[in-house]
């Protein structure tokens, strides 16, 4: 029998309360660790932790049993659900989110130009997942291996050298194929440094806002920096985007 994460009693389904009164039955409602369960595999980064710090910034209000369970209806998970994906996929900071969910935000799904869903990479560290040779990355996103190779010579893009055979991870292929889009316009490699110099500053920038957290051997304070630093992502991100779009109306006029 698993144990909640929670309170350390047997995760299991909790009953509802004896006023429920009469009339079509409720959908049943889920402990915080089952509501982490349901969420993992389409947000591999999600734990307790963090949908409590979800909690706490008021952007969940779970129901309480008088025993102190949190307990989750379908709409709170669904809600959960679309916070996270606002996180990912659009790197909202939090301030935005709950100005977007106010706003009657649910559900978002963001997609590429060709219609394919978009899964945004994460800040945490973890296993980098598959990895693709030059012949893979190119089937995949239609680029030129010209335009790769490129982007591997600026250092736009690195791969990993494996028995003499360079591989990209997921990341990579996602550059590559946000770039291919460029490329229509005649964007290439040689355009894209400053992208990358930029890159390097805000991650300096970043670092040096959490680097005591970060290098904590207390994995529970380094997980919470981790958390915080997708965050700060998140919100530089959305400023970015807010200086550009107030540029490009300047040109627009």
């Amino acid at each position: 029998m698993a144990i909640s994460s929670e309170t350390g009693t047997p995760d299991v389904e909790l009953p509802e309360s004896p006023d429920s009164g009469p009339g079509p039955p409720r959908q049943k409602s889920l402990t915080i660790g089952a509501v982490c369960k349901s969420l993992i595999q389409e947000f591999p980064e999600i734990s307790i932790s963090k949908i409590r710090y979800l909690e706490d910034q008021k952007l969940l209000a779970p129901r309480r049993t008088q025993g102190g369970y949190r307990l989750y209806t379908q709409a709170d998970v669904q809600r959960l659900r679309t916070i996270l994906r606002l996180q990912r996929d659009e790197f909202l900071p939090l301030r935005v989110i709950r100005q977007e969910l106010a706003g009657g935000r649910t559900d978002p799904e963001v997609a590429s130009g060709d219609g394919r869903p978009v899964r945004r990479a994460m800040v945490t560290v973890r296993d980098p997942g598959a990895l693709y040779s030059l012949a893979d990355v190119v089937d995949d996103t239609g680029a030129d291996p010209k335009l790769v190779n490129e982007l591997v010579e600026f250092g736009v893009i690195k791969g990993e050298i494996r028995s003499g055979v360079r591989y990209f991870d997921e990341t990579d292929r996602e550059i590559v194929r946000s770039v291919n889009e460029l490329a229509r316009y005649g964007v290439g490699g040689r355009n894209l440094r400053v992208f990358r110099t930029s890159a390097d500053r805000e991650s300096a920038l970043l670092q040096s806002i959490l680097a005591p957290a970060l290098r904590s051997r207390n994995p529970e304070r380094r997980k919470e920096a981790v958390e915080a630093l997708e965050n700060l992502a998140s919100v530089t991100t959305h400023l970015k985007h807010l200086l550009l779009i107030r540029d490009l109306r300047k040109i627009a006029k």
